[in-house]
């Protein structure tokens, strides 16, 4: 059996709806895609965030899958979601882990690459499809 092929791309935007500057509270939205390009079915079963703000405040965020789902994706399929964070700091940035397991049990980790949030118009506003 080949290792899971798993490809995690991330848009980040920022929520100035869902912000206060005044209060030192900005608020993010990001849509991840998880696509598996490989060629045998993997679930994904947890994650981990590490969360930083541009004052160096580190926040890590552990639980059971996405959005409430533990979704199986089986070759060529993806699963696409968005989530949100809050910072004190106009600026900042996410990284992290997904932990899958394949049908025959074995587990693997899946690196999520770190991404910018940036209240200042950095980022751009685009949304996967």
């Amino acid at each position: 059996m080949s290792t899971p092929e798993i490809e995690v791309r991330v848009q980040p935007r920022y929520l100035p709806e869902q912000s206060s500057p005044l209060e030192e509270a900005y608020g993010f939205a990001y849509t991840i895609t998880i696509a598996n390009k490989g060629d045998e079915p993997a679930q994904l079963i947890s994650r981990h965030w590490i969360i930083l703000d541009a004052d160096g405040h580190r926040e890590e965020v552990r639980g059971l899958g996405v959005v409430g789902h533990q979704p199986l994706l089986k070759p060529g399929e993806a699963f696409e979601y968005t989530s949100g964070s809050r910072l004190r700091t106009p600026t900042g940035s996410m990284e992290g882990t997904y932990f899958f397991v394949k049908e025959d049990g074995e587990r693997f980790e899946v690196p999520i690459p770190r991404f910018m949030l940036d209240a200042t118009g950095q980022t751009g506003g685009r949304v996967l499809h």
